[in-house]
């Protein structure tokens, strides 16, 4: 079990490195995890990055709809109990 933040995210959709490695590892059984607020990032941020980058941002929502199939979003209920703690460390 892997658990990704939302840099990660951009980066399966921005690059072809980490979406495979996401790819190879979740056919191998491991499964990947995302707070639902790092979609949510991915989604603030990634139409200006792939502006910049002279991309449309037209197939981003079956670009994320993709990484949500692959990677398991976590919703706040499940780990909030765990965040006082984890913040200590």
């Amino acid at each position: 079990m892997i658990v990704l933040d939302a840099n990660i995210l951009i980066r399966a959709i921005l690059g072809r490195r980490v979406r495979q490695l996401i790819e190879t590892y979740a056919s191998q059984g491991v499964r990947f995890f995302a707070p639902e607020v790092a979609f949510d990032d991915a989604e603030t941020y990634l139409p200006a990055l792939l502006q910049k980058r002279g991309k449309s941002a037209a197939d981003l929502p079956s670009a994320l709809g993709y990484l949500r199939s692959v990677i398991e979003p976590v919703t706040p209920e499940l780990y909030s109990a765990f965040e006082e703690e984890a913040r200590l460390r």
